[in-house]
């Protein structure tokens, strides 16, 4: 038995874990793994509690002697739930958050044993900086980073798995320098330049705003592979996707995966992963099955924009942890198979303010639809300023497998309004004025009488847009599936933020000559809807009609990775980011260097497993079963049947043909890779391994998938399409 069928027998004698259904409510389980604010208020003194509630709201400093007494309170609750370790929670530029667990345990003078945890502890932690990717900030010999406390992120339990539990106190991370080695520090830059930019430009319209909240809703795709099934698979273990692999007969072409009946071992586990996600405060609603077989969603509530990255990147590390509970491995890679879609992690942005207003939601009062259309415009010039910006916070290996493969959007940046809001910008245009028809609610006419009338929106949404505006947020689609949420974040908080600071500086100029504040407001979002105007589309963005439609109205299609990220460090990049103070020059240059880095690594070890598989496990295999054909053809001539011999003499050739075209192009790849290698400039050995290295991917591959048809199943060494997409 081969280690294929093994693994396949294996995966086939799953059953649904059976759980237990929790004895509170759904509701009460929410939050009771989080020190969150309601547990504060139960253990701090008064005082205590409204200065660390101010530090969460307003961003005031917490001295000390109020950090030692959250210590107090926080060691107290955490090791009453059964906690025995504490750890900064931080999200470095690995693309993975990073912990070092540290025990409630110390020695006294006289030898004896005590619970210990100082507020020293709670707000500054020293893990080694120079083991983590550092852009060329800190030398290799240069160690000390610091992880400081965020409090406006709650502190949480997470299961060790081993019947102990660690208190994670979300944390960012800096160099010695002062520098941000992480995604965390600049994301709180951004958030709370948009807050100043967004509350002044609100001040026009509503004196009572005094604080505007970014929001995000995080849509999360991911595919499940039995575990037998992946540990059989040396490519998903070691790159996360499937280099070879025969498309199956049956994929998703019948269109009946998207949202049917999901599997008893699926749902076991779905169920498994909300329940430990509602205890840690993430507000998961949403399950279903996905376009693509064994491809799923889940999808929280909106939540302020900081905290929904943290539980976005908790949540992803859970859900990773409880697969292995049901035998499961989840897949967040872009696109861990070919035929068939990959993943994405929508992203749903507003803005919001504390008066209660959602900025981006329009309505049909004259007044509160200026302001919509101040801070509509104002998205719309940033986007279009700064596209190339925004595409590169998406750039990664993976992600460039998925952009524009008629699944996901291209890699064209463009903005979907629908065709209401762009017959109200127009009119503002031609006719200096706002029109809002208020008119009746439209609803369906379906001619069954016991179905409730249906109300459409009004405006139809388009899935193949990059950046759509969906009824009262901008849905950001193009963001990967393993991506940090916060790399796309900090780029649109910060590009908005610049935005309507010049918006306001323009504003006020005019305001100071005299102008009329209405007729100044108008006049200003004209000019921004022309000058931004050629960013919007409505129509199809996987058709080849708008990549030519989109080259002819001068917007930039950025196919690769190492061509994408080159924008962080160009003059207007680092102009943006410094002038509103989210990242400097250094930060910015040594961001570029590490995701250069990350993505030459990831092709590099994409071309080494592709180079193992294909000679240790596919030409070796062959090899072994063109002995068996050619013995068959020997004995059928041997007997005299040498027409019967004759098909079976032309599949030896064919494969012969692929083995040597396989063996082959390895050796020019793997040559291909030693001259990259051998460049000393980043960017010019990223260009090599995409130009070069990467070329031969798909040539291997061709040669390999053939052969998948043509060597005998039970022989196959590779687990097969069919089988990790379809047994669950």
């Amino acid at each position: 038995m081969t280690f294929r069928s093994k693994a396949i027998e294996v995966a086939q004698s799953r059953l649904a874990l059976h759980l237990a259904p929790p004895p509170e409510k759904i509701t009460e389980l929410y939050g009771i793994n989080t020190f969150n604010e309601e547990v504060m208020r139960g253990l701090l003194s008064p005082e205590a509690y409204i200065k660390i509630s101010n530090a969460i709201r307003s961003g005031s400093n917490i001295d000390r002697e109020v950090a030692e007494e959250v210590a107090t309170a926080m060691k107290s609750w955490a090791i009453s739930k059964g906690a025995t370790h504490y750890t900064h929670w931080f999200q470095p530029l690995t693309g993975t958050t990073a912990e070092k667990h540290d025990a409630f345990f110390d020695l006294s003078s006289n030898g004896k044993a005590l619970e210990k945890f100082k507020g020293s502890a709670l707000v500054q932690q020293e893990p080694d900086a120079s083991s983590f990717p550092s852009g060329g900030l800190r030398a290799t010999f240069e160690a000390r980073g610091y992880t400081g406390w965020d409090p406006s992120s709650p502190a949480f339990l997470m299961d060790n798995g081993a019947g102990g539990k660690t208190l994670c106190i979300p944390s960012v991370f800096i160099s010695y320098t002062g520098e941000a080695l992480d995604y965390k520090a600049p994301l709180l830059r951004a958030i709370n330049m948009l807050d100043k930019a967004a509350t002044a430009v609100c001040q026009y319209f509503n004196r009572d705003v005094s604080k505007v909240t970014a929001t995000l809703g995080v849509e999360q795709e991911y595919f499940l592979v039995d575990k037998a099934l992946y540990y059989a698979r040396p490519d998903l273990v070691m790159s996360s996707r499937t280099v070879f692999g025969h498309s199956p007969a049956r994929g998703q072409q019948l269109e009946d995966h998207y949202f049917g009946s999901i599997s008893p071992r699926v749902n076991a586990f779905m169920v498994d992963f909300e329940f430990e996600a509602l205890k840690l405060g993430i507000p998961v609603r949403t399950r279903h099955n996905e376009v693509a077989p064994g491809q799923f969603e889940c999808a929280p509530t909106f939540e302020e924009i900081n905290l929904a990255v943290d539980h976005n990147a908790l949540l992803m590390d859970l859900m990773q942890k409880i697969a292995e509970k049901h035998n499961f491995k989840v897949l967040f890679h872009e696109k861990p198979f070919a035929g068939i879609n990959g993943s994405g992690k929508h992203n749903n942005w507003s803005m919001s303010t504390d008066t209660g207003i959602n900025l981006l939601a329009p309505t049909t009062k004259p007044k509160e639809n200026l302001r919509f259309l101040t801070f509509l415009v104002n998205v719309i010039k940033a986007v279009h300023d700064h596209a190339d910006l925004l595409r590169a916070s998406i750039a990664s290996a993976g992600n460039e497998h998925r952009l524009g493969a008629n699944e996901a959007p291209p890699a064209i940046v463009s903005v979907f309004l629908g065709a209401d809001l762009t017959k109200m910008l127009e009119e503002l245009v031609s006719r200096g004025e706002i029109t809002v028809e208020k008119g009746e609610n439209f609803y369906y006419k379906l001619g069954i009488n016991r179905i409730p009338n249906l109300l459409r929106d009004n405006t139809d949404r388009n899935r193949t847009s990059p950046f759509a505006f969906t009824g009262n947020k901008f849905e950001y689609r193009a963001v990967g599936g393993s991506a940090n949420s916060a790399s796309p974040m900090i780029v649109l908080n910060s590009i908005v933020a610049k935005q309507l600071l010049a918006f306001k500086k323009e504003l006020d100029e005019r305001l100071s000559r005299g102008e009329e504040k209405k007729i100044a407001v108008v006049e200003i979002l004209k000019q921004y809807y022309l000058d931004s105007k050629k960013i919007l589309f409505e129509g199809n963005g996987y058709s080849e009609e708008w990549v030519q439609e989109a080259a002819s109205r001068g917007l930039s299609n950025i196919a690769t990775t190492y061509e994408a990220l080159r924008e962080y460090v160009s003059p207007a990049a680092i102009e943006t980011f410094e002038s509103i103070e989210v990242l400097t020059r250094r930060e910015l240059h040594a961001r570029y260097e590490i995701e250069l880095e990350n993505y030459i690594k990831r092709i590099q070890i994409e071309s080494r497993v592709i180079g193992d598989l294909a000679l240790n496990h596919v030409v070796s295999t062959c090899v072994k079963y063109q002995f068996k054909l050619a013995q068959t053809a020997r004995s059928l001539t041997d007997l005299e049947m040498v027409d019967e011999a004759a098909p079976i003499k032309e599949i030896i050739k064919d494969i012969s043909d692929h083995v040597v075209v396989i063996k082959r192009l390895v050796y020019e790849m793997v040559e291909s890779r030693k001259r990259a290698n051998n460049i000393p400039d980043s960017t010019e050995r990223a260009r090599l391994y995409t130009e070069e290295v990467k070329d031969y991917f798909d040539k291997i591959r061709y040669h390999v998938d053939k052969l998948e048809l043509l060597i005998d199943d039970e022989d196959w060494p590779l687990v097969k399409y069919r089988e990790m997409l379809f047994i669950k």
